[in-house]
């Protein structure tokens, strides 16, 4: 099975460097449409799908592989070494920012550096830790979901997008959730919303702008705050956006933070 099939891969541009954009929970690289198209003049950029997510080959989707975060952080490594060139940049969305963490820390020789839109390593509150979820809130969700996914999505959809004065998007989001595979969704889920990846955190050494939204029921403030203060060589935005999708709602100045954090780093 090839990589480019497994993960739908697609490439754009042919800059001196690589730039990739990865999605989060339940989307596709359709996603990025609004934001990739302004990088393309100084970089490569690499388009990829989370096997069982978008076009990707759900055949290829192996629960035990994908029991943790490891097996799609190990695919985006795979990507990178067929499809990058030099170093690349990352740019990852909600889990996808603790995937690219995660395969930076396997191999930081291939990162220059990584964006985190709306990052968690956690969602659960612990103690001190705010991640947003009390557990039992998780645990009802992710039963809801055994239930009625139909139901989860419909509930779930306007919350993850927020943007309240643009339902076009949350439209959007409620489609994508609604073709993707049920099964492979709510294993993915469960993988996604009680993963931990605190411990990690301090062991990526690669540079990092956590772009944070003012108002985001999934990765609260506080999140974004813990993060800045445990990982290395890290720096936080804050954008004004309702919702935890900043780069559909609100993509030029997702886009603009970006650029200028590329430009201070000269990646």
């Amino acid at each position: 099975m090839s990589v480019q099939f497994r993960n739908n891969v697609h490439c754009h541009g042919d800059g001196p460097a690589t730039i990739m954009f990865v999605h989060g929970y339940g989307c596709d690289q359709q996603m990025w449409r609004f934001i990739y198209p302004s990088f393309l003049g100084r970089y490569r950029v690499v388009l990829m799908d989370l096997t069982g997510s978008g076009g990707s080959d759900l055949g290829a989707y192996d629960r035990e592989k994908y029991s943790t975060l490891h097996g799609h952080a190990e695919d985006v490594l795979d990507v990178i070494g067929l499809y990058a060139k030099a170093p690349v940049v990352f740019v990852g969305h909600s889990v996808a920012a603790m995937i690219g963490m995660l395969a930076s820390i396997m191999a930081p020789e291939k990162f220059v550096a990584q964006i985190m839109v709306g990052p968690s390593p956690s969602f659960i509150n612990d103690g001190d830790y705010v991640g947003g979820f009390n557990a039992e809130d998780i645990d009802g969700l992710l039963q809801m979901m055994e239930i009625d996914y139909d139901s989860w999505i419909k509930r779930m959809a306007p919350v993850i997008m927020g943007a309240p004065r643009q339902p076009v998007l949350q439209q959007e989001l409620l489609t994508r959730f609604q073709k993707n595979d049920p099964e492979i969704s709510r294993h993915f889920a469960r993988v996604t919303f009680t993963a931990d990846h605190r411990a990690d955190v301090e062991k990526s050494t690669v540079p990092a702008l956590i772009l944070q939204c003012s108002d985001d029921m999934i990765a609260p403030r506080e999140v974004g705050d813990w993060l800045h203060q445990h990982l290395p060589h890290s720096e936080l935005a804050v954008i004004t956006n309702i919702g935890h999708c900043p780069h559909l709602s609100s993509p030029s100045a997702s886009s603009d933070i970006i650029n200028d954090y590329l430009l201070q780093i000269q990646a």
